[in-house]
């Protein structure tokens, strides 16, 4: 790898992108941005980095935003775990940091939401710690350019290249992990033919000398994907609407419109639902987790007077206060046509 590593850290410095994140080494600013890059491209990201930043634009201010406000500047980022492990992560660092971020890798990795490749990301970026930040991009370079055919969603190959990059971490360690990674981003690319004639390493990589490319690297794992059906009851009172929190599994603790697992038919609905003044089957929707694939069919129901535990809202207080899951996001764009 020693022979990359110039190179690598050379082409980074010539060609980063300029990201709002990388205005400055601030820890909080770095933190945010690699938590909201998991599972999202980093142009969806830039917006809500900055909406979030205007908002919350201290630890001390993380820690003590309302879940609901939290979630609601999250909304659309997906996997809201991730944002309720920042605040959790920010009142440790008010408690037991005096509101200072910490600055060794063994600190920063016992907080909640941030694994080995975030610890190392900001222990590398903001204090310039001999650490490696290895996700996905990190790997495809590292088996093109060495021209190895493993399976990168191995535990074992993610720490054995995770030793490789450690023992030949250049002292500009944040700046280079920033380079592979971009260069996994940019250049590299996964699927489809990468852009190897603007990569800085190409007289060197053994893939492309061989012609391997794009059979490297190999992802053996397929993940089982359960399927679920719903009916969900856009109840509308007025000029409101119905919506209450997910109790269980799931999205727990999200805000949702209400519903009931299987496809209901007109008659189960109208057994479900009191005072209905009218009833019509309105928009299907499929939507993928990761490990679950939900099937979604919906009725628009109009009724007399509000009933149950519900939160009766409407379509502005629903814009403004209230996170949707992306998964029930098509149902509320089709109540807006109504109003």
């Amino acid at each position: 790898m020693k022979k990359y590593v110039d190179l690598i850290l050379n082409w980074y410095l010539e060609n980063k992108r300029d990201l709002p994140w990388r205005k400055d080494i601030d820890p909080y600013h770095v933190w945010i941005s690699e938590i909201m890059l998991q599972q999202t491209r980093i142009e969806a990201v830039i917006d809500y980095y900055h909406r979030f930043m205007k908002r919350l634009p201290t630890i001390q201010a993380l820690s003590e935003v309302e879940e609901d406000e939290l979630l609601k500047l999250w909304e659309g980022l997906g996997y809201y775990n991730r944002a309720r492990n920042l605040k959790k992560a920010a009142i440790i660092i008010m408690k037991e940091y005096h509101g200072k971020f910490p600055q060794t890798y063994e600190e920063i990795l016992s907080l909640p939401g941030i694994g080995k490749y975030t610890a190392g990301a900001i222990s590398s970026i903001c204090f310039h710690l001999p650490e490696v930040a290895v996700d996905g991009n990190v790997m495809r370079v590292f088996c093109r350019i060495n021209n190895k055919d493993w399976d990168i969603a191995d535990s074992k190959i993610q720490k054995r290249i995770g030793e490789e990059l450690k023992k030949n971490l250049p002292q500009d360690s944040g700046n280079f992990n920033q380079g592979i990674m971009e260069l996994g981003e940019v250049i590299c690319i996964p699927g489809g033919m990468p852009k190897c004639d603007l990569c800085p390493l190409k007289y060197h990589c053994m893939a492309h000398l061989k012609n391997r490319e794009c059979l490297i690297p190999r992802r053996n794992v397929k993940t089982k994907v359960s399927e679920e059906e719903y009916t969900l009851f856009l109840l509308k009172c007025g000029d409101k609407f119905a919506l209450h929190k997910r109790e269980v599994g799931l999205l727990k603790n999200m805000w949702e419109f209400p519903n009931e697992k299987g496809f209901l038919t007109y008659e189960e609905v109208r057994k479900r639902i009191p005072h209905i003044s009218s009833i019509e089957l309105s928009i299907t929707n499929i939507h993928i987790f990761t490990h679950k694939k939900w099937f979604m069919n919906s009725y628009k129901i109009e009724v007399e007077k509000e009933f149950g535990s519900y939160q009766w809202v409407n379509i502005s207080d629903i814009e403004k206060n209230y996170a949707l899951p992306s998964a029930f996001m098509p149902f509320f764009e089709e109540i807006k046509k109504d109003i």
